[in-house]
């Protein structure tokens, strides 16, 4: 499926597709398949576009303490599209927050892994899966760190298909009118929502004019490539303190697995064929 954009992006499109995957890259997708694989169904698409979001975060930016989770001086990160909790599980589980064999039991009776995030994980910060609200659940956030003068961050990812809900809209406006500087917004703008393509069923475009609007500092990436994720939250990072930030990431839902690259039939999937699984593990050199 060619998504085709309705604006000229400074992010080139056809290189995002292309952004090859480095060796951290693919072991992620596989911590996220062998979830999949033991858990029997997931959110496969919108977790693929977003792992470098949450890699590179975690890796570089997000101050964490694995072995103290509910440390008062970290930062707070927000995956308000829950449903792509699978990249977030496989990052925090990476990360020493719990044993990656805690994926095996995914979406089971006796697992604390479901099927959207819920603060009984270590390391998740709200539950989620009600779209538009993480926003809201941030600003609340930024708004606490700053008047207990902590110098926390607080970062909110959030789908495209997720801010056509005025609650979004709301918490911006909220966000501008407190100049939340230590807020910083992500976009996983892989232009497909659960039943389509985003300029379809509701456009949103233009997208970067609409946020600079509503008063915050817009940066534009490619979503896959590590580099280009780091420039951008550096760049978030050094801007003038007098304002909230929004990075959108230009991204391929699906990403890293051809029979899923931008198919809404994969956003979600209950029962994984032999061929699947196998086209899976081939396109992860398994």
């Amino acid at each position: 499926m060619k998504i085709v954009a309705q604006r000229n992006y400074d992010t080139d499109l056809d290189s995002v597709q292309q952004e090859p995957l480095d060796a951290r890259s693919r072991h992620l997708r596989r911590l996220i398949l062998r979830a999949i694989e033991n858990g029997g169904r997931g959110h496969i698409g919108p977790s693929l576009s977003l792992v470098e979001i949450v890699r590179v975060l975690y890796d570089e930016f997000v101050r964490h303490d694995p072995a103290n989770p509910r440390w008062p001086g970290r930062d707070r990160f927000i995956l308000s599209k829950g449903h792509g909790c699978l990249a977030l599980y496989a990052v925090l589980a990476d990360r020493g927050f719990f044993p990656v064999e805690a994926l095996d039991r995914f979406c089971r009776f006796d697992s604390f892994l479901g099927g959207h995030p819920e603060t009984m994980v270590p390391g998740v910060e709200a539950c989620t899966g009600s779209l538009g609200h993480g926003l809201s659940i941030g600003l609340g956030m930024a708004l606490a760190a700053r008047m207990s003068g902590r110098d926390s961050k607080v970062y909110v990812v959030m789908g495209d298909g997720e801010i056509n809900e005025g609650s979004v809209w709301e918490a911006a406006a909220c966000a501008d009118k407190h100049g939340l500087a230590n807020l910083t917004a992500v976009i996983d703008y892989n232009k497909i929502q659960s039943a389509g393509s985003v300029f379809e069923i509701q456009s949103m475009e233009p997208l970067a004019d609409k946020w600079r609007s509503f008063g915050f500092r817009v940066f534009e990436c490619n979503g896959h490539s590590v580099d280009g994720l780091r420039r951008v939250f550096q760049a978030t990072a050094a801007a003038p303190p007098d304002r909230p930030r929004i990075v959108i990431c230009h991204t391929v839902k699906g990403k890293g697995i051809p029979v899923a690259e931008n198919n809404p039939a994969w956003h979600h999937r209950t029962a994984l064929s032999a061929s699947d699984l196998s086209a899976i593990h081939g396109a992860l050199g398994d």
